[in-house]
């Protein structure tokens, strides 16, 4: 017999509300679900939802000035706290303005919900006035989708949303919102929990003794063992037993990516991050090693390259709290569905009450330390300042005490190379989608989470260009989250591609006049000015070339109690190194 999600006997311990609108009751769902900002851009099919909101002083509502900015905020925000990012829209083109944002979530596992203004119920499937199937198109890249028909059902839809998003793997769930709903009046039923039929939607699983056992011993066995964290690390919260862990067995960490900062890259057996831009020793150690423990990552292309060479003489463990990602893209030779931080726990019990013993690996770590000082991130001095020293210069400046967001290209890779990480959430970044325009609002979404730490996004000028207009968000929200662009009057990432493999040939990559392109000689072509576009949006702004003035500039910024644009010209020149090319291999490594 089907439930009766509406009545209170479905939900012993729910609480009955006074009559209200939908808007309204949405409102309160999200109060109750601890949310205290919302980004949101407002249209006809959303009114109601922005009316209710304006009621209420419990939600910061903070008006983006394009909607892939507010979504991006939005994952900002959830990136920087692990809480539940929300964002707004209305039907149509609102909606599939927050494609971008939610296919990114997916991607990266950050818990978002999205909301969006749908057409009245009649018109759905008619081609209404700004109708899109917001549900349909987003299948694909969301946990789950809801487009609720009935009122009733606004409360539960709400409790449910907000559990998937932020329990097991995280990640993005829509509910799309019919006009006439958000209108209807009604006596809401809020349950305290929720209940799915399908009952692996609710249940946590965690390693056995067993399993873990033969990790153990696996690393007792091994002489050149590595442990290869990836993004689970941060979204299980398992920092701290990652580091108890690597102690304890005296095996070293490369991290992915997303990763960074969830080992920290100070310590002697950090090996910072590896991959396709990382780190010439981790790639090296994990190619060379002969266990490689996997925890929390997913084997994906930009790190393994071709991955049937690949770690090719190791045995593997995979340790993942999704099933699905196991022997997906490496074959494994022990796959243990897990959630990260129970597993770590359980293993630094297991090893302290079996009096677990470290293997001997001196030569292997006498090896490592080896190729730290061959090989380090490094990069020629030049007369002209290079987004390298720009990058260690604010590393410097700030201690590493700050929370850094990206846009996507060269300068998202120099970040993590010449900025250490030693915590968890301070490299924000849009990394298995790689979209551009996500540093800036990110840093926004951050800054708002974050209000006592210094927010820096930075970033190209190609990525600052595609949210812009959120410098206006900043300016009226009061939002002192700055920008540093590392301004090079090209996509420097597609350019250093076509210098590599394509014959230097430009394929629509110099952002400026060709016939007059900007550098740090040539100022008078630099295009477009940022200082004046900061300036005109209400934001202070700096041009630096001279490295004689790059450090006080960068204090300048930091100084600054508002938002900032501080425009770095670099030449376009500089590569990012090491590189191993898509699907090679690290024996193709480029590190000059």
């Amino acid at each position: 017999m089907k439930k009766d999600h509406t009545s209170p006997a479905a939900f012993p311990k729910a609480e009955i509300g006074r009559e209200m609108k939908g808007s309204d009751a949405v409102v309160e769902c999200l109060i109750r679900e601890g949310v205290d900002v919302i980004f949101a851009y407002p249209g006809g099919a959303s009114q109601e939802l922005h009316q209710s909101l304006a009621r209420t002083d419990k939600i910061r509502t903070i008006l983006p000035r394009h909607e892939q900015g507010g979504s991006f905020a939005a994952e900002g925000y959830a990136r920087a706290t692990g809480k539940v990012g929300v964002c707004m829209a209305t039907s149509g083109p609102g909606a599939t303005n927050l494609v971008s944002a939610i296919a990114d979530a997916y991607m990266d596992s950050i818990p978002l919900v999205a909301i969006t203004g749908q057409v009245y119920s009649k018109y759905i499937g008619k081609m209404a006035f700004q109708e899109t199937d917001f549900y349909g198109m987003t299948l694909p890249i969301v946990k789950h989708s809801y487009l609720v028909m009935d009122v009733h059902e606004l409360p539960r839809v709400f409790k449910e949303a907000f559990y998937l998003a932020r329990s097991g793997r995280p990640g993005p769930v829509i509910i799309d919102l019919p006009k006439d709903v958000q209108q209807a009046k009604f006596q809401p039923v809020f349950p305290a929990t929720v209940e799915f039929r399908n009952p692996y939607a609710t249940a946590t699983q965690t390693a056995t003794d067993e399993q873990l056992k033969e990790v153990l011993a696996l690393i007792a066995d091994a002489k050149r063992p590595v442990l290869y964290a990836g993004g689970g690390i941060i979204s299980s919260d398992a920092h701290a037993d990652l580091k108890a862990f690597a102690e304890m067995t005296n095996v070293p960490v490369a991290t992915t990516l997303m990763g960074l900062g969830g080992f920290p890259e100070s310590h002697p057996l950090s090996m910072q991050w590896f991959g396709m831009h990382g780190s010439a020793y981790g790639n090296w150690a994990v190619d060379q090693c002969d266990l490689l423990l996997c925890v929390g990552a997913r084997f994906d292309d930009r790190i393994t390259g071709d991955t049937h060479k690949f770690a090719a003489h190791a045995k593997i463990v995979h340790i993942d709290i999704d099933a699905s990602e196991h022997n997906k893209n490496k074959r494994v030779l022990l796959p243990i569905v897990s959630d990260i931080k129970p597993a770590l726990s359980r293993l630094n019990q297991l090893a302290a009450a079996n009096k677990f013993k470290a293997p001997d690996t001196a030569a292997w770590h006498a090896q490592i330390a080896k190729w730290k000082q061959e090989q380090p991130f490094k990069y020629d001095e030049s007369k002209h300042i290079v987004p390298q020293e720009a990058v260690a210069t604010l590393y410097e400046l700030t201690k590493g005490d700050a929370i850094i967001t990206t846009g996507v290209g060269q300068h998202q890779m120099w970040a993590a190379q010449f900025y250490r990480f030693n915590e968890p959430r301070r490299y924000i970044s849009s990394l298995g989608l790689g979209a551009m325009g996500f540093g800036y609002p990110a840093a926004l979404g951050a800054k708002v989470a974050c209000p006592d730490k210094q927010v820096i996004d930075i970033d190209g000028d190609g990525s600052f260009m595609m949210n812009i207009q959120e410098l206006a968000t900043a300016h009226i929200e009061k939002i002192a989250a700055k920008a540093m662009i590392l301004n090079n009057q090209h996509l420097g990432m597609v350019v250093q591609w076509e210098d590599r493999f394509y014959g230097s040939v430009r394929g629509n990559t110099i952002l400026g006049d060709e016939s007059n392109v900007g550098s740090p000689e040539n100022l008078g072509g630099l295009y477009p000015d940022f200082v004046k576009i900061a300036e005109g949006f209400g934001v202070k702004g700096r041009r630096v070339h001279r490295k004689s003035e790059l450090k006080a500039a960068i204090q300048e910024m930091l100084d600054h109690d508002g938002p900032y644009v501080l425009d770095v010209i670099v030449p376009y020149t500089e590569h990012v190194l090491p590189m191993i090319p898509a699907g090679k291999t690290v024996k193709d490594m480029i590190l000059k």
